[in-house]
């Protein structure tokens, strides 16, 4: 299957999730019109797209081999197994976020900090979407999204992964020389077509042992 590159609607925004990611336990008048005010800055200046491509996939024991390439991880292997295919994507929101981000930075810390949070949020909104297209679009059942840098699979996998999706032409998302993507509002996953229906998007933490995260989901 060659790649495939979609273009999606803004996802609904979820304050509650904002406030997470903004380490925000209880929001006062302030905070809620901060954010606000935030919200209505970046709802027209995203964009949401993402590139994937499907590949047949075979285990043995740490070792995932997607034809075009291999990937070490006993991680990613538990996560994929009783899986023959196997979907890889990249998504992002675009620049935009970026540049706000920077600018609040130097002009305004605390609305720098809630653009961060709207990133983030709408980076993993723009993932469930694309998650839940997948499932409709292949009548089928998922695991839990599995990126680099989760558990002992290496962060250096995005690079075999932006080549193989040609992420730069697609979605315009490029890897610096420490393996981060600019934009930075944007990921690389697994994603494991499965016939075992339990991958919602509050398990998607399931396979992580990191059990202190602050962003873990509630289970």
């Amino acid at each position: 299957m060659s790649v495939v590159t979609k273009t999606y609607q803004a996802p609904p925004f979820c304050e509650r999730e904002i406030l997470r990611y903004a380490g925000c336990k209880t929001a006062n008048e302030e905070t809620l019109s901060l954010l606000a005010s935030c919200l209505e800055e970046v709802k027209e200046k995203l964009v949401y797209k993402v590139c994937y491509r499907e590949f047949s996939l075979r285990i043995s024991a740490d070792i995932c081999d997607f034809g075009a390439f291999r990937v070490r991880s006993t991680h990613l292997a538990r996560n994929l197994a009783g899986c023959e295919k196997a979907i890889v994507f990249a998504a992002t929101v675009g620049v935009e976020m970026d540049r706000l981000i920077a600018k609040y930075g130097r002009l305004a810390p605390s609305k720098a900090l809630v653009m961060q949070a709207i990133g983030a949020e709408r980076i993993e909104a723009l993932c469930d979407a694309f998650c839940e297209d997948i499932k409709q679009e292949k009548r089928t059942a998922l695991k839990p999204r599995f990126g680099a840098g989760y558990g002992d699979l290496p962060l250096d996998t995005q690079k075999q992964i932006v080549a193989v999706l040609d992420c730069p032409k697609r979605i315009g998302v490029c890897l610096n020389e420490s393996m981060l993507m600019s934009p930075s509002k944007s990921v690389t996953a697994f994603l494991g077509l499965t016939h075992t229906v339990y991958a919602t998007s509050a398990q998607k933490c399931v396979f992580c042992d990191k059990k202190d995260c602050g962003f873990r989901s509630e289970q």
